[in-house]
């Protein structure tokens, strides 16, 4: 175990837990003061929810890029200032206290205009969101997560809920969730609300982002807003929703409709996020989809127009966490995929056995295999003409964690492309 993780254990252990808050806030208040408090010189843009918060993320910055603006961006997937960008391979949502701080400098020094940071609820939790000044707000939506660090949902709700009361101007949320009332009770300068089914009309005083006419595939999705009409190549209802809440954003920097319109459809990809790996007699996708409605939302996506069977490499809930989706995510398997392989995702300390078999108690004819390179492998020798293969559970992360701390280089589309070019 590395000297850093060391501390942080043995502060967890000496400090009393009504102590651990004020620790984590004054690490934050000392990071704001070592930078300089640099989100003074700067707008910065939070997004935070349970799913698509990094695709969104990109999406914002892309069209604030395209409308000429210099922008930053901190995401699961990457971190980017202007044209230089880097992969995140701290495996955090939100960066560290001095770590985002520092990013913030750094984008502020080489007169970024904007930055778009993804805010977890472990990051607010940790009060990593202090002392940061935030120009907006955003919410992509809102369901059952960290159910077992944060003590249950009401609690993880709280969190998130944390986030948007510390940012009192520009507040957008996604008005078709269930949580929207409750985001919505925050004061805001400025409150955008979108969505597609038009469940919020009249319910919350805000501006309105709405889209009509909307129609998704696996080859990308089409709606109409603003007056416009949208082709992404990007697939999925969930992805229309993504859009809805850039353009907000967008449209509250004063960026025109046409503007976000010719950025959202220059992105080809957004990197293991639905991503077809391989398109030749059957279809491989690579997604991250580690929650159960991320999970059912792929695969209703990979289930559409398709001609044959559909094959899952399932690998989910890293080990000592979230131990009650495993259940529902092998029942969502079993329901929606003709072909499983359960397999290893992150298991950390522990035993992978067991991670699996609760998976697939709920999964009766899954295949169970350790080994994540073998069940990709049997997967796509599974495949046939017409079907379509779909990975998920690590995205385009370079790296598995196992126990004592120890990670090994990683990558599901690397296996994929290297298995096919060899059954050449």
């Amino acid at each position: 175990m590395k000297l850093k993780q060391l501390v942080k254990t043995a502060i967890k252990r000496v400090l009393p837990k009504s102590a651990i808050g004020a620790y984590h806030l004054v690490l934050t208040w000392a990071g704001a003061v070592w930078f300089g408090f640099p989100s003074r010189k700067i707008k910065v843009i939070g997004v935070t929810g349970t799913n698509g918060k990094s695709t969104t993320a990109m999406m914002i910055a892309t069209i604030l890029s395209r409308a000429g603006f210099k922008t930053a961006v901190s995401s699961s997937i990457e971190f980017r200032i202007g044209d230089r960008v880097w992969k995140n391979r701290s495996r955090m949502t939100m960066p560290g206290r001095f770590a985002l701080q520092k990013f913030l400098r750094r984008a502020a020094d080489e007169n970024c205009r904007y930055a778009v940071v993804e805010v977890s609820s472990e990051g607010i939790a940790q009060y990593r969101h202090r002392f940061i000044r935030f120009d907006a707000a955003v919410l992509t939506n809102l369901t059952p997560e960290h159910i077992e660090s944060h003590g249950g949902f009401e609690n993880y709700r709280a969190a998130k809920g944390k986030f948007f009361a510390a940012c009192r101007n520009i507040h957008v949320i996604n008005g078709d969730d269930p949580n929207c009332e409750f985001f919505a009770a925050s004061p805001a300068a400025c409150r955008y609300v979108y969505g597609i089914r038009h469940s919020f009309s009249g319910r919350i005083s805000a501006k309105k982002i709405t889209a009509a006419k909307v129609d998704f595939s696996l080859g990308g999705s089409s709606f109409e807003s603003e007056g416009l009409a949208f082709r992404l190549c990007l697939p999925g209802e969930f992805n229309v929703y993504n859009a809805l809440a850039a353009i907000a954003v967008a449209r509250a920097q004063g960026v025109p409709p046409k503007a976000c319109r010719a950025a959202l459809e220059s992105i080809a990809t957004i990197p293991g996020r639905m991503e077809k790996v391989f398109a030749g007699d059957f279809e491989v996708l690579v997604d991250y989809a580690v929650t159960p409605d991320s999970l059912e939302k792929a695969y209703q996506t990979a289930r559409r127009s398709l001609a044959g069977k559909l094959i899952c490499v399932l690998g989910a809930c890293g080990g000592g966490r979230d131990r009650w989706k495993r259940p529902v995510m092998g029942h969502l398997a079993q329901k929606y995929c003709d072909r499983v392989f359960i397999t290893s995702e992150d298991p950390y300390d522990e035993d992978p056995g067991r991670i699996i078999q609760e998976i697939a108690d709920a999964a009766a004819n899954a295949r169970r295999i350790v080994d994540r390179k073998e069940a990709i492998h049997r997967a796509l020798k599974a495949a046939e003409r017409g079907d379509r293969v779909i990975i998920t559970g690590k995205g385009c992360e370079d790296s598995m964690c196992l126990a004592a701390g120890r990670k090994i280089p990683w990558s599901d589309k690397d296996i994929v492309l290297e298995y096919l070019e060899k059954s050449r």
